[in-house]
């Protein structure tokens, strides 16, 4: 991702977040969703460094023929703040826990960032539970794993050799709480308003809270590390080319992790897949055009 350099005058879109909070032990640990309407599951998942917040302008418009679940993963959002080690496989287990504890069967995915490699995984693991996936700039093959630094680009490979450095890894995420107060409003092409920033926030306001914030970009794979997540992104990219499972990719311009010049290869290697164009669009894509995601994962799912 390169940090853009303008902004776009956008429709305003709701700051506000009017569901009920749930809470589920999983792991002896309390995990946090909302949802809305009944019917088929269909479960948001979100990534780094963000919680089911970023989905409030979404799930509405999935609510009038499914129940819509939006989760926070363990570590974010209102979910419990364990001593574990934040790794891709700790969040995988506190998902596949969330989802037995709410007997969730014939789900349909709807995935972000590295929300996308989770539902990805639990699908290739668990394709009996599952109904299909929408992604969205996620973190996905074909741009991971990153055979180095250097590949991802000047700026890009710079920051994440930052992140996973242990000093400054910790300055950056821990102390300065970079993920939140720069990389997020920076990758939204809409101004954040302070109601929003409030929000984002809110669940990372004591240093201690931000450990899986940190952990993220030491988890994605470059330059061979680490290991398990190479082999994870390679176990994603077999299981997106041989499933039959249907799929719906929505991309933006100019994106970020999905560029427009990427949707060609998803189409190429998935067999059931659709794609829709939602407008323009960095990385936080809800924040710029959720009713245009809305809309296609409604008409999506009335088709499936």
């Amino acid at each position: 991702m390169t940090t853009p350099s303008y902004k776009l005058s956008l429709p305003s879109v709701s700051a506000e977040y009017p569901f009920e909070s749930h809470f589920t032990s999983v792991n002896g640990q309390q995990v946090h969703h909302v949802e809305q309407g009944e019917g088929d599951p269909v479960l948001f998942i979100h990534g780094n460094p963000t919680s089911s917040y970023l989905w409030r302008n979404v799930l509405p418009f999935v609510s009038d023929k499914n129940r819509g679940i939006a989760l926070d993963l363990i570590g974010m959002g209102q979910s419990g703040n364990p001593d574990i080690a934040y790794t891709f496989a700790d969040h995988l287990d506190y998902l596949e826990g969330f989802i037995t504890e709410l007997q969730l069967e014939n789900i349909t995915l709807v995935v972000h960032d590295w929300g996308a490699a989770l539902g990805f995984e639990y699908a290739r693991r668990h394709p009996d539970k599952v109904q299909g996936i929408v992604f969205m700039e996620g973190l996905l093959p074909p741009s991971f794993p990153k055979p180095s630094f250097e590949s991802m680009g000047k700026e890009l490979g710079s920051m994440f050799k930052a992140f996973k450095d242990p000093v400054q890894g910790n300055e950056l995420v821990i102390n300065q709480n970079v993920f939140i107060e720069k990389t997020l409003p920076a990758y939204v092409n809409r101004t954040l308003d302070e109601q929003n920033m409030t929000a984002y926030r809110a669940p990372y306001i004591d240093k201690e809270d931000r450990t899986a914030l940190l952990v993220w970009p030491c988890e994605v794979p470059i330059a061979g590390s680490p290991t398990s997540n190479v082999e994870l992104m390679q176990g994603i990219e077999q299981f997106m080319q041989t499933t039959d499972m249907d799929m719906l990719l929505l991309y933006a311009d100019p994106g970020a992790l999905i560029p427009m010049d990427m949707v060609p290869w998803y189409q190429e290697y998935i067999k059931n897949l659709e794609t829709v164009y939602i407008g323009q669009g960095l990385h936080f894509i809800q924040e710029d055009q959720p009713t245009a995601i809305g809309l296609a994962i409604q008409e999506w799912l009335r088709r499936h």
